[in-house]
Formats: structure tokens, C-alpha cells, sequence
């Protein structure tokens, strides 16, 4: 054994350790939004009013008292009538119904161009403007309670039933929801007064908070309603700027399996790859930030006008996640319409910078083109076919397939012989378009999407055999505006690295890139052997040729799109020496794996216009460090505390173990023996438990990611400090309630080591009556937590007898097994080492080997053996209590808002906490141990390894496990303590 000075080191190094290295994580999390996705959002403005719908009372609804529900109406452009489509916005944990605000006073402004005036965009094509409804939950804590959704699902079903009377038959509702809002609109389902299904930074696949059963239920629910019902739903995630929730966990399952035209539609949007966003977007910001709200409530506005799935899959496809999917039919066009033809050399790019009039432009097929060649064009500040900025100018390019011979200067000639109709692409979306010298995405007000670039590619048509000449045309339709054109036949240079996460961690990685040819205008890299996960963020510093003196600026800069899921896109702009962030959220912890997520692969783009002095040729790929532990950190807040509750159970494993031999050790001595033995141990099972392939859903949820591996030791010793560093706060507490005990009046106390008295029958079936009827069961367990722990102070310094010698003049932290000394039992020299007896202490002990002194001796060795094992039973309920924590948050809240009448549903099972209930009642009662004595003694302490090993296994993603797990045990050791036959004796006394 070592010295208690060396032991008190042990464990204030770990604990110091614990609390520096989370200093560290918190302030690394909070850089990661600034420094991996900052935020770009342009305020937004509305003249907002609610009106309250009165008539939406308890005839509808029980819950009418508890909630409200009101309509929204922008000022000066809203009649205060219902008139349009109607929608219902959700709002999430700890919301408001006002939040519905922005969206809803965007689609106002848009449907209207000025009060009460239809805009062009709207004029004869059947769409109404649309009533936007709001419930009012009253900042309801609803992530950490299962019940508190129950009861905001059955209001909002309520709800939309109350809505539709007011329309006519068979009219259907647009639902709404942010965050966990999004989890209640889509419990409503399935539905068929329900047309669309839109959620914002809705965590669908993990929930936030996993202290609560019931929540898991209706998550499983969920999933099962995602995958079979056919209402479309979009999600729309905020990236790694939301740091309310994990990003990948707002993904809907298999998000991309389902295409528009299809059964069911599903699509996750990220708001880096939302179109005229290109931007990380917070969890709150998510419902006023412009760039986002002007989408979706125009998304909602053309939903007004769909007859079927299909076509709102086709909408919100194209207003949410633009694909190319609204291109016109193909029909020929007479070629003579245009003003001027010019035919271009082969091998030439067309570029037009402020183009003027209308004219077509013809690129010649070559024969000797590769198969499956890509046509690629480029317009800026313009629009191709109905794909172009919210603001873009009348800059229209129309790219077509002809054939035919364009020999002759003459319009006539040429028109007859020449037929094109229009080019089907392959992708058409409109690309960000930085500008020079400036951050981006671009912070604060963020990007202007009217300076995009609308991207067109298309595989180039096969020539049929009996066609002589084959042409692209570009027919540009414009007026001198300020924009340009670029086009070409391109070869994409596809370069595969075997770069994988382990060559980088020696300093970086370098990429040699092959040098670009005059008519390039992507490059394609891949990464398959590169990890993919939300915990792993990259550093990608490009390198460019030094420019010579000749060289042109190119029209559009390099411009880099990482892909790594069909939802989540990020682009960024390339300069030499200025490193990128690459993320992603395709591959996480906890979240179960689809063909759309692999774990490993990486994707890049490179888009330019060309050769040019900002031609990059090279990349230092590394390892982000300080971002990666920020995001880790985000990642395991729950962990910790399910680990630390393991780590406690197997303190108290070891000390049963030890008081079977006669001696329960104190908790600083269980500390720096689980320190000092089992732990390293441990650490090396720990990594070696990570490397197996588990399921998402068990241990660090990584399925056996070998470079992730190294973060279950690490965070076996932070729980393990942590653990430390709360024993020290309990010791912090128990001192001023040891100070007031000590100046209160001695009273003399009866105690009972038999069993149950009946007053403490009497007390625990008074409870378990009010946690029945009124209070949540996690409330009795703070009661029990604050009883026991008001034990522990009293017990440190209680007499077997009033004036009797030896007493307990603070808290110990030393065992003093003497009981096998006099029993004529020898100590082992380590033992006897430890455990020094004073001098004087030891005239008292030789004293008191009469028969009076040795009865005194064995109530002093009990009282000291009970205070252990109350310290240790102590631990861990302080280690149950952030598990049962949130419910009083909900609780409290709910008293303050819903009124103190108001019925807290569920969270009433009184078996739950009767355990406890019993626990705290007896050893307060007792002056010997309650469960580490006797026969049981001998086989109890592996129920503790029980525990340790669901809080380690199971604990990380089901976190409510730990504490049902340690509650069964306790009421089962309780059994095997108080018989059936002993429980009626003592309560018949």
C-alpha cells in the first residue's frame, strides 16, 4: 500500500487531468463552428401579428389547457381570414410557436409583390397563398422526455384535425417542424390529411438526449413510418455549425435511396449544399436565416399547387436540392431564329464574356471523341433552362444536340440543313462563385446568390453512322449584361490516391496532381482508403505553380467540391497555401451505416475555367487536430457519464470483494487501487474491445474503426478523473453538513440492524403513493440522493456509545481491519504497514481486549465499515443522478408554465426508485453495513460487474440503461437482505 500523501496525488493528478483536457475539448468545440462551416446568414424581416384560435379548446383536446395554438398573419399583406394552403409549424425542444415568423412572412412576400398584389410568379397557375398555423407547447424541455412528445403529438394530431374543418373536404396540410419538432411532425404520420413532411436540423436517426426510454420507442416508430409511408418528407440539416445536435444524426435513413417519380420520396439537404446558401447554419438560426427560409417557404408555396406525391417530390426536389429534373420536353428548334451562327474551330472552349443579343454557337463534335465525354457549361449571373439565381439577369444560355451541315454563310441554307433539339444534362445546379481575396462561405450576411454559376454537364450523344457533322449548340439569349459564358468538351482526369489516414499521421501527405490541359475544366479525385467520419476532419492545403509573368487571371478560379454523400456537399475556394477544412457527417458514431455512407472514400472536384496563374498542382493533405478533438467532444458528452457510472461499479466490485474478507475498503482507497491494478488492464481491453466489429449501437459506436480505437482509453481515464474529482465534491459537501450536525444537540438514536421498522414500511409506501399519483419517480430519487447523503456526513464522526472510546474524529480514509487481529488472525506485512496505530491509541486497544472493550471495538470497526459502504452506495447515486436530472428540468418547467394543476404524464413508476427508497430508509437506521455483510456478501459484488459492463457496453447510446440496470441489483440485493420471512417479522413488531 502506498502512503495516503502518495494516494491523494494519484488521484488529484487524474482528476486535474480529467478537468484540463475537457477545458480543452469545450473550447475546441466552440472553435469548430467558427473555423470548419462558418456561418453565413442574412437577417430576415417580417411584420409579424398571431392570432389565437380561441375556438381550439378542450372539446378537441384535453391538452387545450396546457398548449395553444395560433395563426399567423404578416401585417399589411395577410387578410386575417384563412384563404390559402394550410401549414403547421412544429416547433423543437424549449421552442416557440413565434419562430414561424420568418418562413411564414417570406412566403407572404413572395406569393404577393406588393399587399395584396399576386406576383407574375404565381399569376394563373392555380397556387394560393398559405395560412401558416402555429402550436404553442410553452417551451416544453421536450429531447430529454418521452411523455412530454407524447403529449405534443396527440395535441398537434388535434391540431391539424381543428385546421382542416375550417377548409374545405380533402383539402391536406403542409407540416413543419424544427428539431424536435421534426420528430413530432413525423410521428403524425402516416396520415391522409397530411401532404408534405418538411424538418429543419430534426435530429431523426439519434436522439439528442438518451436518458429516456420512451423516446427510443417512438424514434423505432419513426423509422418504421420514414420507411413505409409515402407522404415526401425533406430534412434539412444545419452542418457543422449546429452544435445543438450531431449533424449526420439529422440524415433521414437512407436518405437518396428514393428518387422524385417513385413511391416514396425522401431527401436530406445540407445548407453547404443548398443552393444560394453554401453555408453552415446554427440550430436556432435555422428558422430566420434568409438564405434558408426563402427556399423553404417557396417550396411550400409551389406545394400548394401539386395533384400528387410525385409532383411535390418533383418540387421539393427542385426548390430544396436542385437536380436538373424540371427540363423542358425535347422539341426541335428552327435555328434560323437566330441573328448570327458561328461555327467554332475544333478543340475551341466557348467564352463569352458580356455577351450581347442572341446568337447560337456551334462547338463541333469531333469524330475522334472518347465515349462518354462530357459537355460542360458554365454561365454566370445568367440562368440555364429554368435553373438560375433567386436575382439573375437576362442572361439565358440553351444548350441543344444537332446534326446537319453548317456550310453555308447564309441563315436560309443553313436552317434546312441543320436540326438540334435540346441537350438532356446529367447535372445542372447553381455552383457558388467566390470572390478573390475573401473568406468563404462568406461569415456574417454570408454569400449573394445572384453572383452563382450555374453548372450544365451532359454526356455527349453518340453520332449516328449516317450523320456527317454533329454539333453542340449554345443559343445565348442576352443583353449586354454584366456576366459571362465558358463551355467545352471535356476529359475528366480522374486521379485515385491510395492516401490513407495512417500515412498521414507522420506529418501529412502529399498529392501530386497531373498538369491541366488547355481544354480542362474538372479534375477528379478520389480517396478510397481514407477514413470518412464525423469525427475526423481533414487539412487540405493546396499548392500552385509560381505564376509567370504571362499568365491570365481565369474566369472562374478554382473552385473545390468535396461530395462525400448524396446530401452533403461543401465547396471551397482554392488558393496557394491557404488550407481547407474537409468534414463530414456520412460516417458517424451511433449511426447505423447505409450503401450511401461508406466509412471509407473520399470525393473531390476541382471546377476552373482553364489554365491560369491560380492553377493548383499539388495538395499537403493532414490531420486537423485541434478541430478533430472539438468534434469529438460533441460527439461523447453522454458517454462520459455512463462510463464514469462503470467505472464506479467497478470500485464498488472491488471493495464488496474485499469486505467478503473482513475489511470494506474507503472510497479513496478503492480509487487508487482501481488506478493502480485494474486499470491498465483495462485501458488495453478497451482498445482492444474497439477494434471489434460491434454494432453502431454498443461501446464507442465506430464498428471497429481501428485509427478511433485509441479514444476508448482516453476515455476511460476522463471518466475515471471524473470520478475523482466527484468524490471530491461529495467530500465538499459533507463537511459544512459534518460542521452542523456536530454544533446540533446530541440525541440518542435507536437503530436497527435486524430489518425494517415499521415506520420506514409506513414512509416508503407514502412515497412510492406520491410518486404514484403526483410526483415523477426521478424527483424521489433526489430525495434519496440529498437523504443519503446527509447519512454519510453524520455517519463520519457517529459513537458506538455515548462517551465511549475510540470514536471517528473525521472522515476516514483509511480501513482498520482489526476484527481478524483479535480473532487471532494475522495481517500480511503490507497490511499491518497501512494500517499504523498510534501509541496512545494503542493503550486504549490493549484496554479494551476485556470483554467491554472488545464489544466497543467491534461496534467502532461496524460503524466504520457501514460509513464505507454508504460512501461508496453514495458515489454511485451521485453517478445515477445526471441520468434522472433532465426529467425534474421538464418537470419544473412544466409547473411553470402549464400551471401547477397541470398532470405530468408518466415518469410515475414507483419501482423504479423503491430500491432506493428502501436503501436510504435502512442505512440510516443501521450502525453496521447493509449489504456487504453475511453470507450475500460473498457473491453481491458481481452484480456491480454487471452494471459495469452494460454502462460500458450499452451505456454510450442507451444511457437509461445504467440506471435500471443498478436499480435491479439493489432491490435484489435488498431481497436476499430481508427475506419474505424476516420483512413480516420486523413489520409485525
Amino acid at each position: 500500500m502506498l502512503p495516503s500523501s502518495m494516494t491523494s496525488a494519484f488521484t488529484a493528478t487524474l482528476g486535474l487531468f480529467s478537468l484540463t483536457l475537457i477545458y480543452i475539448c469545450y473550447h475546441a468545440a466552440n472553435d469548430v463552428r467558427l473555423t470548419v462551416s462558418p456561418q453565413g446568414c442574412r437577417m430576415s424581416w417580417m411584420s409579424p401579428s398571431y392570432l389565437l384560435q380561441h375556438e381550439f379548446n378542450s372539446s378537441w383536446t384535453p391538452l387545450a389547457h396546457r398548449y395553444s395554438l395560433w395563426l399567423y398573419r404578416e401585417v399589411g399583406w395577410d387578410p386575417n381570414q384563412v384563404m390559402g394552403v394550410p401549414v403547421l409549424f412544429i416547433p423543437g425542444n424549449a421552442g416557440s410557436s413565434h419562430q414561424v415568423r420568418s418562413i411564414a412572412s417570406s412566403a407572404a412576400r413572395q406569393y404577393f409583390s406588393s399587399p395584396f398584389v399576386i406576383s407574375s410568379d404565381f399569376t394563373g397557375r392555380g397556387i394560393q397563398p398559405l395560412d401558416f398555423f402555429a402550436v404553442e407547447f410553452n417551451e416544453d424541455l421536450s429531447a430529454f422526455h418521452g411523455p412530454t412528445l407524447d403529449s405534443q403529438i396527440e395535441y398537434s394530431s388535434a391540431a391539424i384535425r381543428y385546421i382542416l374543418s375550417h377548409y374545405p373536404p380533402n383539402t391536406r396540410i403542409i407540416v413543419m417542424g424544427h428539431s424536435m419538432g421534426g420528430i413530432v411532425g413525423t410521428a403524425l404520420l402516416p396520415s391522409d390529411d397530411i401532404s408534405a413532411l418538411i424538418t429543419m436540423s430534426t435530429p431523426h436517426t439519434l436522439p439528442p438526449a438518451r436518458f429516456d426510454a420512451r423516446i427510443d420507442e417512438i424514434y423505432r416508430r419513426n423509422a418504421e413510418y420514414l420507411v413505409n409511408d409515402p407522404t415526401p418528407v425533406v430534412s434539412i440539416c444545419g452542418g457543422a455549425t449546429d452544435m445543438m445536435i450531431p449533424s449526420e444524426s439529422c440524415i433521414l435513413p437512407d436518405a437518396g435511396d428514393v428518387n422524385p417519380g417513385s413511391a416514396i420520396y425522401r431527401r436530406t439537404i445540407f445548407t453547404s449544399a443548398l443552393e444560394g446558401a453554401w453555408t453552415g447554419v446554427g440550430h436556432r438560426e435555422m428558422v430566420w436565416c434568409h438564405q434558408v427560409r426563402w427556399r423553404v417557404a417557396r417550396a411550400a408555396l409551389e406545394l400548394g399547387g401539386a395533384n400528387s406525391n410525385v409532383d411535390m417530390a418533383v418540387i421539393l426536389d427542385t426548390w430544396l436540392n436542385r437536380n436538373g429534373r424540371l427540363i423542358p420536353p425535347a422539341t426541335s428548334i428552327d435555328i434560323s431564329e437566330a441573328a448570327t451562327n458561328e461555327a467554332l474551330p475544333e478543340d475551341m472552349n466557348l467564352v463569352l464574356k458580356k455577351p450581347a443579343g442572341f446568337r447560337t454557337y456551334l462547338l463541333p463534335i469531333p469524330r475522334t471523341l472518347e465515349t462518354n465525354t462530357t459537355f460542360v457549361l458554365f454561365v454566370s449571373r445568367g440562368s440555364i433552362s429554368s435553373i438560375g439565381s433567386q436575382h439573375s439577369t437576362r442572361l439565358q444560355a440553351s444548350p441543344y444536340f444537332c446534326v446537319g451541315r453548317a456550310t453555308s454563310p447564309t441563315i436560309q441554307q443553313y436552317s434546312e440543313s441543320l436540326s438540334c433539339v435540346p441537350l438532356e444534362p446529367s447535372t445542372l445546379k447553381l455552383l457558388p462563385s467566390p470572390i478573390p481575396g475573401k473568406p468563404f462561405p462568406v461569415p456574417d450576411e454570408g454569400s449573394d446568390e445572384s453572383d452563382g454559376v450555374v453548372l450544365f454537364e451532359a454526356t455527349v450523344p453518340r453520332i449516328p453512322a449516317d450523320v456527317e457533322d454533329a454539333w453542340i449548340g449554345v443559343h445565348v439569349n442576352a443583353a449586354g449584361e454584366d456576366g459571362w459564358v465558358f463551355g467545352g468538351f471535356d476529359k475528366t482526369q480522374t486521379l485515385q490516391s491510395d492516401i490513407g489516414v495512417f500515412d498521414i499521421l507522420a506529418g501529412g501527405a502529399k498529392l501530386s496532381l497531373q498538369s491541366v490541359e488547355q481544354s480542362s475544366m474538372r479534375r477528379h479525385i478520389t480517396f478510397p482508403k481514407l477514413l470518412s467520419n464525423a469525427l475526423l476532419i481533414y487539412k487540405l492545403t493546396p499548392r500552385s505553380a509560381e505564376p509567370t509573368v504571362s499568365c491570365a487571371q481565369p474566369i472562374l478560379p478554382p473552385l473545390l467540391v468535396h461530395k462525400s454523400h448524396p446530401a452533403e456537399t461543401h465547396y471551397y475556394r482554392l488558393e496557394h497555401d491557404k488550407p481547407v477544412a474537409i468534414h463530414t457527417h456520412a460516417s458517424a458514431p451511433f449511426i447505423p451505416l447505409s450503401r450511401f455512407t461508406p466509412s471509407h472514400s473520399s470525393e473531390l472536384w476541382i471546377y476552373s475555367s482553364g489554365t491560369g496563374c491560380q492553377d493548383v498542382n499539388e495538395f499537403i493533405l493532414t490531420i486537423d487536430w485541434w478541430a478533430t478533438i472539438g468534434r469529438i467532444a460533441t460527439r461523447y458528452p453522454t458517454i462520459l457519464i455512463s462510463w464514469s457510472s462503470g467505472v464506479v461499479a467497478l470500485l464498488m466490485f472491488h471493495a464488496w470483494r474485499e469486505s467478503g474478507k473482513g475489511s470494506m475498503p474507503s472510497v479513496q482507497q478503492s480509487l487508487v487501487t482501481f488506478i493502480c491494478r485494474p486499470m491498465p488492464k483495462l485501458l488495453v481491453a478497451s482498445f482492444v474491445v474497439a477494434l471489434l466489429p460491434l454494432s453502431p449501437g454498443y461501446y464507442l459506436g465506430t464498428r471497429g474503426e481501428s485509427f478511433l480505437g485509441f479514444l476508448a482509453p482516453v476515455l476511460l481515464v476522463v471518466a475515471t478523473g471524473l470520478v475523482c474529482v466527484s468524490w471530491w465534491f461529495i467530500l465538499l459537501l459533507m463537511w459544512p453538513l459534518r460542521l452542523f450536525t456536530r454544533l446540533l444537540p446530541a440525541k440518542s438514536r435507536q437503530y436497527n440492524d435486524q430489518g425494517m421498522s415499521r415506520s420506514t414500511v409506513v414512509s416508503i409506501i407514502f412515497i412510492s403513493l406520491l410518486v404514484f399519483l403526483f410526483v415523477p419517480w426521478q424527483i424521489a430519487f433526489i430525495g434519496c440522493w440529498l437523504i443519503h447523503l446527509h447519512t454519510c456526513a453524520n455517519s463520519a464522526h457517529r459513537k458506538p456509545y455515548p462517551g465511549s472510546a475510540p470514536s471517528l474524529r473525521s472522515t476516514p480514509t483509511e480501513s482498520l481491519p482489526l476484527r481478524e487481529r483479535f480473532d487471532g488472525h494475522e495481517q500480511d506485512t503490507q497490511d499491518a504497514e497501512t494500517n499504523e496505530i498510534a501509541p496512545s491509541e494503542e493503550l486504549e486497544i490493549q484496554d479494551m481486549r476485556r470483554p467491554q472493550g472488545l464489544a466497543t471495538i467491534t461496534d467502532t470497526l461496524d460503524i466504520i465499515q457501514a460509513h464505507h459502504e454508504n460512501t461508496h452506495l453514495l458515489l454511485l447515486m451521485t453517478w445515477l443522478l445526471p441520468l434522472s436530472m433532465p426529467v425534474l428540468a421538464v418537470w419544473v418547467r412544466t409547473l411553470m408554465t402549464a400551471g401547477y394543476t397541470a398532470p405530468f404524464n408518466g415518469d410515475h413508476n414507483v419501482f423504479k426508485v423503491a430500491p432506493f427508497l428502501v436503501l436510504v430508509d435502512c442505512t440510516s437506521r443501521r450502525k453496521s453495513a447493509l449489504l456487504s455483510h453475511g453470507k450475500a456478501g460473498s457473491y453481491l459484488h458481481w452484480g456491480y460487474l454487471i452494471v459495469a459492463c452494460v454502462s460500458f457496453l450499452l451505456g454510450s447510446r442507451e444511457a437509461y440503461r445504467v440506471f435500471d440496470v443498478a436499480s435491479l441489483f439493489i432491490g435484489c440485493a435488498l431481497v436476499v437482505k430481508f427475506s419474505p420471512v424476516r420483512f413480516a417479522r420486523c413489520v409485525a413488531e
